[in-house]
């Protein structure tokens, strides 16, 4: 079971990535994915998040309006579209799916009794 994050790298303030977070190992469409972030001497924080069925997402409130997360279960992968890129964007960004998605989703915690997370993705925003 893996999850493996891409699509980071070096951008200039007010430029675009898409972040891709890809499953293998087993189905991932019965839990919701979404992404966290952890920048230098801070701790990880919610990013975003989507539902098993992409009808619903939720967001930071730093990233809403900028940041677009989806998903194809088709693929096994989800996407983080990510525009207007701030220097404060700048952080390692990891995707998970399951639990540690819970508080966002609205669910007890462990409801979904799986916790994944993918080796992050550097995203670097030059200002």
């Amino acid at each position: 079971v893996q999850l493996q994050a891409s699509g980071g790298g070096l951008v200039q303030a007010g430029g675009s990535l898409r972040l891709s977070c890809a499953a293998s190992g087993r189905t991932f469409s019965r839990y919701p994915m979404g992404w966290f972030r952890q920048a230098p001497g801070k701790e990880r924080e919610f990013v975003a998040a989507i539902s098993w069925s992409g009808g619903s997402a939720y967001y930071a409130n730093s990233v809403k309006g900028r940041f677009t997360i989806t998903r194809d279960n088709a693929k096994n992968t989800a996407y983080l579209q990510m525009n207007s890129l701030k220097p404060e964007d700048t952080a390692v960004y990891y995707c998970t799916a399951g639990d540690p998605l819970g508080q966002a989703m609205g669910v007890p915690q462990s409801w979904y009794g799986a916790d994944y997370w993918g080796k992050g993705t550097l995203v670097t925003v030059s200002s």
